[in-house]
């Protein structure tokens, strides 16, 4: 009855083991729709119905066979239907295969320099186990060299790829879309600098040349800034425009890639030599000399100490 006790007890704690995944599956949920949902429910109501069923049948199974036995004596000697069952798919029965001659399980023919192998009795379960391996096998080969439904090694390798290679460009892509006056970079690429070459032609030349020198807008090919001649500060004056000069913004026209070419193309006008340049507006800019970082170090003569 303890043994029976123990089962039951085990089954209702991989029950709540599953609850416990299914609480941490709530995100996965959440995206369903609602008859989706709804059809999980039931599927789920009716699982776990038939599963108090089946307790509730053993806990039945396992009362009668009680009261049969105080009722009937005889009946007490009669093995119970769980042991039964773990000796005919667990054990097995051991002493009618070989009796109780542990000479019965040394094999003549398999004697090496008077070491002899034993036919050592194989319980049902490991004779299924053995067998379901071989069925699987079967399978396995029919399905991947016979029939070539399942995908190969290689195929499964190529096909990671092809969709690490749609992940990388969905990355890139909102890389590219979350640029802003705080992440631009001077892109050197020659498709960026082309890029922005034909941006900037198509619509910034009105106003600052289509050589840079300048015109109703200020020289961009000199060292004079007005709003300054860092690469982030020439991306967000072409994001936010200037309104009180005229400059209207470009952030609604132009995504923050094309706003980041064109800041690049501008940014490599400097120290060309334009047509007609305007004179210089705005204050000199000169780049930040880089902060050198003194090491220290450490004294030769210094010892270690235990």
């Amino acid at each position: 009855m303890k043994k029976k006790i123990t089962a039951i007890c085990a089954l209702l704690g991989l029950l709540s083991t599953g609850a416990m995944a299914q609480e941490e599956s709530t995100s996965a949920l959440a995206s369903m729709d609602p008859n989706q949902l709804t059809l999980l429910i039931i599927l789920g109501v009716v699982l776990g119905v038939i599963l108090l069923l089946l307790i509730l049948m053993i806990y039945l199974m396992s009362f009668m066979a009680t009261v049969l036995k105080k009722e009937n004596p005889a009946l007490a000697d009669e093995p119970s239907w769980w042991e039964t069952f773990k000796e005919r798919f667990v054990t097995g029965k051991v002493d009618e295969a070989y009796g109780k001659d542990e000479k019965a399980k040394l094999m003549a023919d398999h004697s090496y320099d008077g070491i002899h192998e034993l036919d050592n009795f194989m319980p049902p379960w490991l004779q299924y186990v053995f067998l379901g391996t071989a069925v699987f096998a079967v399978f396995y080969f029919v399905n991947y060299s016979v029939l070539g439904i399942g995908k190969t090694g290689i195929e499964e390798y190529e096909e990671e790829l092809r969709l690490e290679a749609i992940a990388a460009e969905e990355r890139q892509a909102n890389m590219l879309a979350s640029i802003d006056e705080t992440t631009v970079v001077f892109d050197e690429s020659s498709a960026a600098l082309a890029g922005g070459k034909s941006i900037f032609e198509g619509n910034c030349a009105a106003c600052h040349a289509q050589d840079g020198g300048g015109g109703v807008g200020p020289n961009l090919t000199d060292d004079y800034w007005i709003h300054g001649g860092s690469i982030s500060d020439i991306f967000s004056v072409v994001k936010y425009g200037v309104v009180e000069k005229g400059m209207v913004p470009w952030e609604d026209q132009l995504s923050p890639e094309e706003i980041q070419q064109v800041s690049s193309y501008i940014f490599t006008m400097r120290g060309t030599t334009p047509a007609a340049p305007k004179e210089a507006q705005g204050e000199l800019y000169t780049e930040a000399a880089p902060v050198e970082v003194e090491v220290v170090e450490a004294d030769s003569t210094a010892t270690a100490t235990n």
